[in-house]
């Protein structure tokens, strides 16, 4: 294990400007992750016929990334802490762009499927790390900020970034828009080079035992929300593509650009509202969620149908990322936050995989009309805990 180095962190600003090139350098570090991860759920049906399988398996790519990125977060973060914070960015940064450069290149299903399960590698490894180094990047007045900032990333990625690609994929093919992730990966690299400070690693002697984290009060009530609206979320989400096109629409990139926009309008009034009414803002999402996998469960092979329903979805889908986060830290207390979001990386991930493969076995077993069925009560049971886990996790007046 690497000795942390003997001179001290670099110094956060005290001024009343926030450090814009390293936030926002993050914040695309952020956008590029979401990117690699959920770019194949646009591009189901032009992955499968070049790479000559059902796509159900293009799905399963998901799930294989997810899946690495459950396994990889804690383990590698841990082994990762005594190294400067910086290199190890950069690593996971170049590891994107090698991953969706092979993508890119790839015409066997197995190749691909191994590229993403590396990918899933960088993408828990840096997860993890993300929130922490946006926190020690400003003073703590400005660190909600900061992580909001960085975690907008997730938002623009959804609302722009995936309908982007899908488009770029019907003009040039998909795996332009695996080329092209794979030059952002590198430019970027070199970006966080140039604007991001570097920090030391953790002094063995102040790493704090994960177990230490997990049986704070609140913490086991924000994952299980994290896990059960993530698995609803990703059980649609994934198979958008056939939904979509059995109510005769079949415009999949219009659908996730209603979707996406929707998100924005989420992410803005969260921050509008996330300070003072934070649980009263996740309930209401929740409830939103509920009422959209409904009409989508009903009368979704109505384009119109479709179409509200799914901008409905975003809206309340958009904040969530940021509802949960600032949960997770106000229940862990910002000394272990850096820990606390290792874990939920984790179950994010767990989520991520398990919902992709749930859709997947019901778009195989069943049809693409059974999705919003399977999402209904995992969305409803992520409501239940937030109703009730009012004294610590979602604490009543916040």
């Amino acid at each position: 294990m690497p000795t942390v180095p003997a001179t001290s962190p670099p110094a956060v600003s005290t001024t009343a400007g926030l450090p814009w090139p390293g936030l926002l350098a993050l914040f695309t570090a952020a956008f590029t992750a979401v990117m690699t991860e959920l770019l194949p759920a646009g591009l189901l049906p032009r992955m499968s016929g070049a790479l000559d399988v059902p796509e159900a398996r293009i799905g399963f790519l998901v799930t294989g990334y997810a899946v690495a990125s459950f396994l990889a977060a804690i383990p590698v973060t841990a082994a990762l802490r005594g190294f400067p914070r910086r290199p190890v960015l950069i690593g996971a940064l170049a590891g994107f762009a090698f991953c969706n450069a092979v993508t890119a290149f790839s015409s066997s299903y197995a190749v691909t499927f191994g590229a993403r399960l590396l990918a899933g590698v960088m993408g828990g490894t840096m997860w993890a790390m993300l929130v922490g180094y946006a926190a020690r990047m400003v003073v703590a007045e400005r660190r909600g900020r900061a992580i909001a900032i960085v975690l907008a990333g997730i938002t623009v990625a959804l609302s722009l970034g995936i309908p982007a690609g899908t488009a770029v994929a019907s003009v040039f093919g998909w795996r332009a828009s695996f080329g092209l992730l794979a030059a952002v990966g590198l430019v970027l690299a070199v970006w966080v080079r140039w604007k991001v400070p570097n920090f030391p690693g953790e002094a063995a002697a102040e790493r704090v035992p994960l177990r230490r984290i997990a049986v704070l009060p609140g913490i086991l009530a924000v994952l299980s929300v994290t896990l059960l609206l993530l698995l609803g979320h990703q059980a649609m989400y994934t198979y958008m593509a056939p939904f979509s096109e059995r109510s005769g629409f079949g415009h999949t990139g219009l659908v996730l650009f209603v979707f996406g926009l929707s998100t924005v309008a989420g992410i803005w009034l969260t921050g509008v509202l996330i300070d003072r009414f934070l649980r009263t803002t996740l309930a209401c999402a929740l409830i939103l969620l509920t009422m959209s996998m409904l009409a989508l469960g009903l009368a979704g092979d109505v384009p119109g149908v479709l179409l509200v329903a799914v901008a409905v979805w975003g809206a309340a889908f958009g904040g969530a990322p940021t509802l949960i986060q600032t949960a997770l830290v106000n229940a862990s207390g910002p000394v272990h936050a850096d820990v606390a979001t290792s874990m939920q990386t984790t179950v994010y991930n767990a989520a991520i995989a398990g919902g992709s493969l749930i859709g997947g076995l019901l778009l195989e077993g069943a049809s693409a009309g059974a999705l919003p069925w399977a999402t209904l009560p995992l969305v409803t049971a992520a409501l239940a805990v937030v109703v009730v886990a009012r004294r610590h996790a979602f604490p009543a007046g916040n």
